[in-house]
């Protein structure tokens, strides 16, 4: 199975079409893997589940990540991916539509490295988002 460059997990049809429309729109549309649960999204970071043959030492070079997710929550995410080993260096971006304190506070405690409020206006998103992609993948040195 090939390395995926973004590891995007968001459930939300929208959320998704316009993140890959932004993306391609900016030529930032390295390989991307698409996952709607937090429960898939764990197999597939873990190598375990459906994606048992996956080679586990293969990781993303950035993880967006929402935090309302079916099966298991974007936070829960989180506090596994920064207290794994072989997952703590992996930069995660929560890429989400709340702006609550609480979520913001306990992402960062988790060890989030960006957190994001999407914006509502298509071209504030789109820029968002191409900035991000930009940053993470070719301006950030990563291990």
């Amino acid at each position: 199975m090939e390395t995926k460059d973004i590891l995007y997990i968001e459930d939300n049809p929208n959320d998704i079409e316009l993140t890959l429309r932004a993306l391609r729109k900016h030529n930032v549309a390295n390989s991307i893997q698409v996952i709607k649960d937090g429960e898939e999204a764990l197999e597939y970071t873990f190598a375990t589940g459906r994606y048992v043959e996956r080679d586990k030492n293969e990781r993303p070079k950035i993880i967006l990540l929402d935090l309302k997710l079916p099966k298991v929550g974007g936070l829960e995410i989180l506090k596994k991916l920064k207290s794994e080993e072989q997952t703590q260096n992996i930069p995660v971006v929560v890429l989400t539509s709340s702006s609550e304190e609480q979520d913001i506070l306990e992402s960062y405690n988790y060890g989030v490295n960006s957190y994001v409020v999407k914006p509502i206006k298509f071209e504030n998103f789109s820029e968002a988002v191409s900035t991000l992609g930009l940053y993470w993948l070719l301006i950030n040195e990563s291990l």
